[in-house]
């Protein structure tokens, strides 16, 4: 009996030390010898201060700043655990609200959402990422139109010229991988910290 189960003991435990062991610290250092900001969580730095991520999105109030997309996104709320609290760009719990299009709440948001929009630039349609979450809720990316959409807002906030503005969202966009896949897009912090410098000129 000993002789039929000794084999896939061993079995086992050599490709659970290859496949557990072996292969993710040989992957992980192939990565970091490649990619070393990537494997890292692709960190942006400002004055030798991490100060977020390029790949996780975060709030934006203040209208001298371009806005991300809306989070979605939940934690639980600090005086009463069986609750949750809105959260935006909370990475630990990543996800959308499950809200369908019949849902009530979510059409007094978005109607909440695009009249205050519309308020900033009542001359230009509102983009749809700028009401509608992303799957995740951490999205860092927004079109570039809907970057082009807050330069009003923003020159008004900042006193500057519209125009600086629409190039510094044009000198920030990001084109299709390869020229072919995926949108053009403007990450969201990395475009606000390109505008600080701007501004401090």
């Amino acid at each position: 009996m000993l002789r039929e189960i000794r084999p896939a003991i061993v079995l086992l435990l050599v490709l659970t030390a290859i496949t557990g062991l072996a292969y993710p610290l040989a992957m992980t250092a192939v990565a970091g010898a490649i990619f070393p900001a990537q494997a890292q969580g692709s960190l942006i730095e400002k004055d030798g201060k991490v100060i977020g991520s390029a790949l996780i999105g975060q709030e934006f109030k203040d209208d001298k700043y371009f806005h991300g997309r809306p989070s979605a996104t939940l934690a639980p709320d600090p005086s009463d655990s069986t609750k949750t609290v809105s959260a935006p760009y909370n990475a630990a719990n990543s996800g959308g609200s499950n809200l369908g299009p019949t849902s009530k709440a979510l059409a007094d948001r978005l109607k909440e959402d695009v009249d205050k929009l519309k308020s900033e630039n009542p001359n230009a349609a509102v983009p749809v990422d700028l009401v509608t979450t992303s799957a995740s809720g951490l999205d860092p990316d927004i079109s570039p139109e809907a970057a082009q959409f807050q330069v009003p807002r923003i020159a008004k906030a900042r006193n500057m010229p519209e125009d600086t503005l629409k190039q510094l969202v044009a000198s920030t966009t990001q084109g299709r991988w390869l020229g072919l896949l995926g949108e053009p897009r403007v990450n969201v912090l990395a475009l606000n910290l390109a505008l600080d410098r701007v501004a401090a000129k």
